[in-house]
């Protein structure tokens, strides 16, 4: 189990991450990066696995400079509300949350080399921090939404990236993820019969299979690129 505690963007912002810390050495620090419902049971959940795993662990509140405290479910209500929150912050003038993902790496970092993973928005953060942000040594974008659009794919990461998405993703078409591939040679892409949010087990959407070997190629990178 972790805990909340407060860090400090370079812009002086204070915002709250939910922190999960390994029982034994740290393998490395990894930024977990929120869906659009918040740092909720789930995400605390996926932050508590990679910590198991050996990783110290950071899930910074990207909501925080709209709206503290947001921890929504899955329900079409709770999907409306977090539509609005994340178009908020993208809203926000630059370099808006990506200033919180910053500070994120840098409290992460005291895990060793920093990896960051991220769900649906988060995946699309993660992309964005990939290609933006420094003292990253890899990263993991579960089912983006958005990053393979035009202005998005046009992008290059920085870091070594493995992108994850689903084959009936209603949110992510399947020619812009072969186009994003297309343009991306370096990037791992990988395709899973499943829906967008199939890693979640409190959606729908959940697909075990997808889900699970998703997981143990995303462990299997980052042991490759955060390897002291």
């Amino acid at each position: 189990m972790g805990s909340f505690v407060q860090l400090t963007s370079a812009d002086g912002s204070h915002f709250p991450a939910y922190v999960a810390q390994p029982a034994v050495q740290s393998k490395g620090g990894l930024v977990v990066l929120q869906e659009i419902f918040g740092v909720n049971s789930h995400i605390r959940e996926v932050a508590d696995g990679y910590a198991a795993e050996g990783y110290f662990v950071v899930a910074p509140a990207t909501f925080h400079r709209v709206k503290p405290g947001v921890e929504l479910g899955y329900s079409e209500a709770d999907m409306g509300d977090g539509m609005a929150l994340k178009a908020a912050v993208e809203a926000l003038p630059a370099p808006g949350v990506l200033a919180d993902i910053q500070a994120a790496i840098r409290h992460a970092a005291q895990g060793g080399k920093v990896g960051i993973v991220g769900y649906c928005w988060g995946g699309l953060l993660t992309w964005r921090s990939a290609c933006l942000l420094d003292g990253l040594s890899a990263a993991v974008p579960y089912y983006g939404g958005g990053m393979t659009t035009e202005a998005e794919a046009a992008r290059q990461a920085r870091v070594p990236t493995l992108a994850h998405f689903a084959e009936q993703d209603k949110w992510i078409p399947l020619d812009g993820v072969e186009a994003f591939r297309q343009g991306h040679p370096d990037v791992a892409v990988h395709l899973y019969p499943a829906h967008h949010g199939f890693n979640c087990d409190h959606r729908a959407a959940w697909n075990t299979d997808a889900a699970a070997t998703a997981r143990q190629r995303t462990l299997a990178f980052f042991a490759q690129h955060l390897a002291a």
